[in-house]
Formats: structure tokens, C-alpha cells, sequence
């Protein structure tokens, strides 16, 4: 445990940009399954409002620092590409 005061605020401030980073990344798998979900049962509608979503999110988790830009650029392509299958 720590003792200086700087280094016990640290520890509170870490435990809760952990949790705010854990919600975020719980609520991006959500938006992606919903797409999957939509995707899978053919609806289209659903599809693509859960596409708008998934992006935004997938964008916002890179503007974050939960995501690289890398890897959400692949994301959004994979979102696509799922998407344009439908039609």
C-alpha cells in the first residue's frame, strides 16, 4: 500500500479510468454483437442502424486510446463487408 498522499491518488484515480475503460469496451462488444445478431437474421433496418452504432463506437474507442486506429479501421471493414453481404 502506498504512503505517500500523490501515490494513494493514483491508486483511486487508476481504479476508476480502469472501470470507465472496462464499461466502454463492455458497451463496443455489445454495439458489435448487435450488428452480428442483426446481420445473422437478415434485417436489414436493424442492420444498419446497429452499423451506425458500431462505427461510432469503434471510433470513439480509438479516440479514447482503447483501440488502435489500426485495428478499428479493420473493424469497420469487417462491419461493411458484413453489411453489403446482406443485400
Amino acid at each position: 500500500m502506498a504512503n505517500i498522499k500523490s501515490a494513494k491518488k493514483r491508486i483511486l484515480v487508476n481504479a476508476t479510468k480502469a472501470a470507465q475503460n472496462k464499461a466502454f469496451k463492455t458497451a463496443l462488444k455489445t454495439s458489435c454483437k448487435k450488428l452480428k445478431a442483426a446481420v445473422d437474421a437478415g434485417d436489414k433496418a436493424a442492420a444498419e442502424a446497429a452499423y451506425k452504432e458500431a462505427v461510432v463506437m469503434t471510433d470513439k474507442a480509438v479516440t479514447k486510446g482503447i483501440l488502435h486506429k489500426n485495428k478499428a479501421a479493420r473493424k469497420k471493414s469487417q462491419y461493411t463487408v458484413a453489411l453489403n453481404k446482406m443485400a
